[in-house]
């Protein structure tokens, strides 16, 4: 039988996490301090004359989750594409799991983390 890519894709994400020994993005309790890792889907920027802030989902193969830098308008490696860890506090915003201002360390194609950031 033969499996569909995305389910491939989410198999090696979720097995990553393992490998890295961060919580699953759907294991995620509300108001706790965690720490994930994911492949970025998405990146966002608020618009101009607006508090300066930087949105990215990650997803994980579980669930997708928001990371928001605020006074932040571009982070260089955070991109579509870009594998990395994060850590903070994890809230709900309209129901998504979220982090604020996330310490991160980007990681080359899911591997070991080569450089960090606040």
């Amino acid at each position: 039988m033969v499996r569909p890519a995305e389910e491939i894709e989410d198999h090696e994400l979720r097995s990553d996490s393992d490998r890295l020994g961060v919580t699953c993005i759907a294991d995620l309790v509300d108001r706790e301090i965690a720490t994930v890792s994911g492949a970025v889907r998405s990146t966002t920027l608020s618009p101009e004359g607006t508090v300066p802030a930087l949105k990215a989902e990650i997803y994980d193969g579980s669930q997708p989750l928001q990371l928001i830098w605020l006074g932040r308008r571009r982070i260089a490696g955070v991109r579509p594409g870009t594998y990395l860890t994060a850590h903070g506090r994890v809230c709900r915003v309209e129901g998504v799991p979220t982090i604020y201002n996330p310490h991160y360390e980007l990681l080359p194609g899911r591997g070991t983390p080569t450089a960090g950031g606040r």
